[in-house]
């Protein structure tokens, strides 16, 4: 009889404990959480990656709008584009990407696609010039300085061109992502963006022939640093 007692006692406790639902909550929150910690980490990796993809891509475009419009004017013929100008473009990158840290995690290089001749009855371009920096070990994804015969700058079905007489500055970035949780959780980690704007005035395209400073097209009477793309430095 205690026996029977007993299992009738278990079973009225069994009965009550699968009529308990008080603690239901707390045990699915428990079952879920796995996956709702998945899908936030992941949520927040992506956004912050789309954000920054996005600030590189504005960086890179102000380049560009920026060194269509430099040159310096000159008493004896166009306005000439100088070393100078060309370091306070690639200072002024750097400002605007603030906390991004562009120089010592990316490269900025700024290309100068002008047509091969005038009239350019080739169909033809060049790059005149070419200026970086940055430490990433990065060259351009479409030529490099005193490239010739291209058809121009830019990846299959946007490739950029320009008209005769005139150019086109062209600016890409690389950047290395900093994953805020893990790397596998964005498409890739090396941002490449790039940029292109038509120079908006005239502008002396040969520069320099001979003597100091003579060097693609580019014046350099101050004796500037010259941010050629075989070195890598931040400054």
């Amino acid at each position: 009889m205690r026996a029977l007692d007993a299992l009738r006692r278990l079973s009225r406790q069994m009965r009550r404990i699968g009529r308990d639902r008080s603690a239901i909550a707390v045990v699915e929150f428990a079952a879920t959480l796995p996956f709702l910690m998945v899908t936030f980490i992941s949520a927040t990796e992506l956004t912050n990656f789309t954000i920054v993809r996005m600030r590189v891509g504005q960086v890179a475009l102000q380049v560009a709008d920026n060194a269509s419009r430099m040159g310096r004017v000159s008493l004896t013929g166009n306005p000439q584009v100088t070393e100078t100008d060309i370091n306070d473009l690639l200072t002024g990158a750097d400002i605007q990407a603030r906390n991004l840290n562009l120089y010592s995690r990316g490269r900025v290089i700024v290309s100068s696609l002008e047509p091969t001749a005038n009239p350019n009855t080739a169909g033809t371009f060049k790059i005149r010039w070419q200026r970086c920096r940055g430490l990433k070990s990065s060259v351009s994804s479409w030529g490099v300085q005193g490239a010739v015969n291209l058809n121009g700058m830019g990846p299959t079905g946007q490739v950029v061109t320009t008209p005769d007489d005139t150019g086109v500055m062209f600016a890409e970035i690389f950047y290395d992502y900093q994953p805020l949780f893990a790397s596998g959780l964005v498409p890739h980690t090396t941002i490449h963006e790039f940029a292109s704007m038509i120079v908006r005035d005239s502008r002396d395209y040969n520069g320099p022939t001979s003597g100091t400073g003579a060097n693609g097209g580019v014046y350099n009477a101050e004796s500037a640093t010259v941010h050629a793309c075989d070195q890598f430095t931040t400054t």
